[in-house]
């Protein structure tokens, strides 16, 4: 596949068509397994030119605002779950329009916008925390001290629970089935009691269920229990699992040097591109390189922006990299095009599709237009 990138615009991402529904199979299987609703997270992957493709797999879309609402509804077309920490009155109506399931965050927004809600017709679920810590990255750790996502059991009151069809709790981040199961537990000492007066359960994301080693058999087991226990239809919401390993970001070297290491300055940014290499931290894979010192040549790949820590990271490779080559950084597909930016003038990278008879196409270009209209 990597002769297929040869003559495409860099910085470009190029997503795997085949890679996609080879991911979106093993959560239809999961779905049909355990009887659950699957819905594409749309803040890891709104690649909306393949939403009908994932419409032949998954349920819907889960939204994290208006956007992302209007997005789900216009692009792919099915259900369409929104949670919102907290929503804005002047979009909430329009919200309300394009949504099947509204969730809150707290009851004081319950509240606020609940009735209006209901007479819309709309299923209302209220976010829950478990206050149960699994991972170790604080950033993305809902249930962290002081966390502002979700109801504590502190701040649920069951008197207001009328009305309400759901709950909702999103705790974990690229995590394998056991993560879910010590969720699970803490949720239902704490919350489990209201569940037989609701309609529905959803279990957010950070599943990684497309992971190799992800424990499928354990997850369907569980939301089989969810549901047989307590008659409640499950929700997940994936992002990365529809995503994972599907896409690369094909770069340039632009210039290299030497500063007691040798550097590469590639016309891919970390910080603008790829933010989650800064973010995390992530390390990606580089097709055909290594660890540092494992081949003969060590470079430290950097971003063209003037940001000293635009740097992704260092790696080896069996030559002297020279200007003019291409480097393929590979699980480029979620959190990228969602995430990317403009700072420093940098241009947005082209998307493309590798499609499933072997072809590759560009289906969004950037331009100096998209930088200049996000100013004044």
């Amino acid at each position: 596949m990597r002769a297929a990138f040869d003559d495409l615009p860099t910085p470009c991402y190029v997503v795997d068509e085949a890679k996609i529904v080879q991911n979106l199979e093993l959560l239809a299987d999961v779905a049909r397994k355990s009887n659950c609703k699957i819905l594409l997270a749309q803040k890891a992957f709104s690649m909306y030119s393949l939403y009908p493709l994932l419409g032949e797999y998954l349920s819907g879309t889960a939204a994290s605002g208006l956007y992302e609402a209007r997005l789900g509804r216009e692009e792919f077309g099915k259900e369409c779950h929104v949670f919102s920490p907290a929503y804005r009155e002047e979009e909430f109506d329009e919200i309300l329009s394009l949504s099947d399931h509204v969730i809150f965050n707290s009851f004081s927004q319950w509240r606020r916008f609940g009735k209006r809600a209901l007479e819309k017709g709309v299923s209302c679920g209220m976010r829950v925390n478990p206050e149960c810590s699994t991972q170790s990255h604080a950033i993305y750790d809902p249930c962290a001290p002081g966390s502002r996502l979700g109801a504590t059991r502190g701040n649920f009151f069951e008197k207001e629970l009328p009305g309400l069809d759901g709950l909702h709790f999103h705790t974990l981040c690229e995590q394998n089935a056991d993560a879910l199961v010590a969720t699970l537990r803490a949720f239902e000492e704490k919350f489990g009691r209201f569940l037989p007066s609701m309609r529905w359960l959803n279990l957010g994301g950070g599943h990684h269920i497309t992971r190799a080693d992800y424990d499928v058999e354990t997850l369907a087991k569980e939301l089989c229990r969810l549901r047989e226990t307590y008659g409640v239809e499950v929700y997940l919401e994936p992002g990365e699992a529809v995503a994972l390993n599907a896409g690369v970001l094909v770069s340039t070297v632009l210039e290299t040097l030497r500063n007691g290491i040798d550097i590469a300055i590639l016309d891919a940014s970390a910080a603008c591109h790829m933010p989650d290499v800064l973010e995390m931290p992530y390390r990606p894979e580089v097709v055909g390189a290594a660890l540092p010192g494992v081949k003969p040549h060590t470079f430290r790949l950097t971003g063209p922006t003037c940001l000293a820590g635009d740097v992704v990271g260092d790696y080896s490779f069996d030559h002297r990299l020279v200007p003019g080559e291409r480097l393929i950084f590979c699980d480029m597909a979620h959190y990228t095009m969602v995430k990317n930016n403009t700072f420093n003038g940098m241009p947005l990278p082209s998307i493309a599709v590798h499609g499933r008879d072997g072809s590759t196409r560009i289906v969004r270009s950037f331009d100096y237009t998209d930088f200049k209209r996000r100013l004044s």
